[in-house]
């Protein structure tokens, strides 16, 4: 039987959803120049590899997890918790390139994000196959059952259901956050591998999100909003009549979740709203009047000069999701306005470059 959860839109959720929607509309309007978001990009890739690893039981600190990552510091005793964040982090560095090609969640890249969380942050891998027999989630101090997850032999079967219906309901209008909760709460029910389960999870949120459009420009971390109360992170997780899966688990309505989780989406944003518009607002000064001149899709481009010297149409067309002929004439428009230059005029590789008028709001 094909995968079909059972929630109801409550109001509840409704009002979150519309939370959501206000601070992200917020958050794309904001003059931040991309030196401060690199900046702020970066802190919540380091905000996000931190709390998920802490969930599982790490204890580098959020200060250590960053001087690990930047390969300054190691913390002797603390190895196996080095090799965790390492993972995590480039299980992120790889979950962005997954976006920029703007395919669909597929199960060879949740494969590769799990086959990362696990290889000790060794960036090449091979995409992990399932579990091929059974675990036990057990309660860490009375050893009792919590969660007998389904056999080995029905994991493909339900994680192919899973992907296909992620990729159903993108075109269905079933809104991203309400299919990012249902995936991650769908993939923690399947717990396709003995361990990792967690991580690659809350990575399957995220990806589901920034490929549906909620990527708010990388700046924000669920991780956070799970680990500050882990308590009510697992309780909204655990749902149904049975801790078996079978007695009842994969039938459940899991409504319960779902207000939780577009709850956590909906504070997360709100907070990176707040963040930005301050950064913004420190950032932008004195090129405030400068930075006024340009519309939003120009304001945007400039993440990609903060990248590169030059650009080309096939980056614009990635940025905004637009044809290749439609980022041409885009460019042209923008050279005819003095934002950009003709770097090199090859008509197959064209290049532009920011005008110098503009070069000081990448500097």
């Amino acid at each position: 039987m094909p995968f079909a959860p059972k929630f109801t839109i409550t109001v509840k959720v409704a009002t979150d959803l519309m939370r959501i929607e206000a601070a992200r509309s917020a958050i794309q309007h904001l003059p931040i120049t991309p030196s401060v978001l690199s900046s702020l990009r970066e802190t919540a890739k380091l905000l996000s590899t931190h709390y998920s690893t802490m969930i599982e039981g790490n204890l580098l600190t959020q200060e250590q997890v960053s001087t690990v990552i930047e390969g300054k510091q190691h913390f002797p005793g603390r190895e196996r918790d080095e090799k965790e964040v390492l993972g995590y982090y480039a299980a992120l560095e790889k979950l962005e390139k997954f976006v920029a090609g703007r395919s669909g969640v597929t199960e060879s890249q949740i494969q590769t994000l799990h086959a990362l969380v696990m290889a000790e942050g060794r960036k090449k891998v091979k995409p992990t196959p399932y579990r091929d027999g059974q675990n036990v989630i057990r309660d860490g101090r009375s050893r009792g059952i919590i969660y007998m997850p389904p056999e080995a032999k029905d994991v493909p079967q339900l994680m192919h259901e899973m992907t296909t219906w992620i990729a159903r309901t993108e075109r269905t209008g079933l809104p991203c956050p309400i299919r990012a909760a249902i995936a991650h709460y769908q993939f923690a029910t399947i717990h396709p591998y003995y361990d990792g389960n967690g991580r690659t999870a809350r990575l399957l949120t995220t990806l589901v999100l920034h490929l549906g459009g909620y990527d708010l420009k990388g700046l924000y971390s669920l991780e956070e909003y799970y680990a500050r109360n882990l308590g009510a992170y697992y309780e909204a997780l655990t749902i149904g009549p049975s801790h078996n899966y079978y007695g009842g688990r994969a039938k459940a309505n899991i409504t319960k979740w779902v207000e939780y989780f577009c709850g956590g989406v909906a504070e997360s944003f709100e907070a990176v709203q707040q963040r930005a518009a301050e950064a913004a607002g420190r950032g932008a000064n004195d090129r405030s009047p400068l930075l006024r001149r340009l519309d939003p899709r120009q304001r945007k481009a400039l993440e990609l000069f903060r990248e590169g010297v030059t650009i080309t149409s096939s980056h614009v067309a990635t940025l905004f999701s637009i044809s290749e002929r439609a980022a041409r004439n885009l460019l042209s428009a923008w050279v005819t306005d003095g934002f950009v230059v003709v770097a090199d005029p090859a008509r197959k590789t064209r290049k532009y470059a920011l005008s110098n008028e503009f070069q000081s709001a990448v500097d």
